[in-house]
């Protein structure tokens, strides 16, 4: 995978553009796993299996994927134990709580307008 640069200052990133960093980024975090696992998450340390069944629906695979993108972009911390067999335990970074507010209004926007988009959806597809 090619790491994009950031070009001048990070207010100046451009998110419409296809070369921007701040895209790339972006990109990573605006997807439904994500969201989900920094939700669940919240300020708390948990285990993978403790995130698994937190968030219904994802996949080994995806949780995977999606630990590692979180962890490589700085906002999930993952902690191993050396026991026997090995203890992970991952918990949100002082950027990944910062972008947990941000998640939680997009929560409480769903929760808001969840009846008025369910309206316009059946009035669309009618």
């Amino acid at each position: 995978m090619v790491t994009k640069q950031l070009k001048g200052l990070p207010e100046d990133a451009d998110l419409r553009r296809a070369d921007s960093l701040g895209r790339e980024i972006f990109s990573d975090v605006a997807n439904k796993w994500a969201l989900l696992i920094i939700e669940c998450l919240g300020e708390s340390t948990l285990r993978f299996t403790e995130l698994r069944d937190g968030v219904e629906g994802v996949s080994h695979k995806m949780l995977t994927q999606n630990l590692r993108m979180l962890e490589r972009n700085g906002l999930v911390e993952r902690t191993v134990h050396p026991t026997v067999p090995p203890r992970v335990e991952y918990h949100l970074t002082e950027p990944g709580l910062a972008l947990r507010v941000t998640i939680d209004a997009l929560c409480g926007w769903t929760h808001r307008y969840l009846g008025h988009i369910e309206a316009s959806r059946h009035r669309f597809d009618a």
